[in-house]
């Protein structure tokens, strides 16, 4: 990690901050690290070193965005990010030395928004900073990206960051949100992981399991059963795809469909990919029949 001179523990904010940043970390040196390179950037940034106190600093004035490590004294950072969570959206990157797949899902699934392992170079941190803020709306959106969407009985806002699923509020995430919006303006439409990653997040880098994550927490959240997902749909070679109702599937492209997110779910490949092919078949003859 580079060396700076250090910073006072409630970095003053700039003229013209680019916003209010709340480093948690109880290891003094990260800490003072991260909050020098933020403030260096041009970031408002304080300085909590457990989880209580980054509670009553995130209580007595909200922050932009929370630099938050895992392993804390008293309160783990799971656990912060769930209060914080509690009392609405907040951008949230998880700062920690597990590099554990298990702890990168279990991050992303409590609702953080990016997981960076340490040891990590700071300008990296400051762009991934950036990168999330400007995810989570810091600008009014492109013309084409202001319209409503709707479909299948969602309805977003981009503008307003609003969800709703058959009139009821959706409390949505700023990934699920933005993955949502951006599967809602194309549906039928197959992406692959990485290609959702770039589009929808901006990035030519990162874990894939992160897109794999937000679609099953898209999935518990929008379908009616997500066991059985009718509207999110795996495409085996591919990736995922938004069906809409209405548009002609029939019964037997169904059960593949179903075949396909089962083994999705229990990671089975090859026994789908032989499903896929049994029903093709079958479909082949269904048509030669027909005719």
């Amino acid at each position: 990690m580079e060396n700076i001179p250090l910073a006072p523990p409630h970095a003053p904010a700039p003229a013209a901050a680019r916003g209010r940043v709340l480093v948690v970390d109880d290891d003094p040196t990260v800490a003072e690290v991260v909050v020098g390179y933020l403030h260096r950037a041009g970031y408002a940034v304080e300085r909590a070193g457990d989880g209580p106190a980054a509670l009553e600093r995130f209580a007595a004035a909200r922050p932009d965005l929370v630099v938050l490590d895992l392993m804390l004294p008293a309160m783990d950072g799971f656990e912060v990010c769930r209060r914080m969570r509690a009392h609405g959206p907040v951008p949230v990157i998880m700062l920690t030395a597990r590099g554990d797949e298990e702890d990168r899902i279990l991050g992303l699934e409590t609702g953080a928004d990016d997981y960076v392992t340490k040891p990590f170079s700071p300008r990296e941190l400051v762009l991934r900073v950036e990168s999330v803020l400007r995810r989570a709306g810091a600008g009014a959106p492109a013309a084409d990206g202001a319209r409503p969407l709707s479909g299948a009985g969602l309805r977003l806002d981009p503008v307003a960051r609003s969800a709703f699923r058959d009139g009821v509020g959706l409390a949505l995430t700023l990934r699920e949100f933005d993955l949502l919006a951006f599967l809602l303006r194309y549906p039928g439409r197959a992406f692959g992981r990485e290609e959702l990653m770039r589009e929808v997040w901006g990035w030519d880098f990162g874990d894939l399991s992160t897109v794999t994550v937000h679609i099953r927490r898209l999935r518990g959240k929008v379908e009616q059963d997500p066991a059985r997902p009718r509207l999110i749909r795996t495409v085996w070679g591919v990736g995922y795809r938004l069906d809409l109702p209405g548009d002609g599937e029939d019964a037997e492209a169904a059960e593949v469909a179903e075949g396909a997110e089962a083994a999705d779910r229990a990671g089975v490949v090859a026994d789908a990919a032989e499903a896929a092919d049994r029903a093709e078949g079958a479909g082949r003859a269904k048509g030669a029949g027909r005719a």
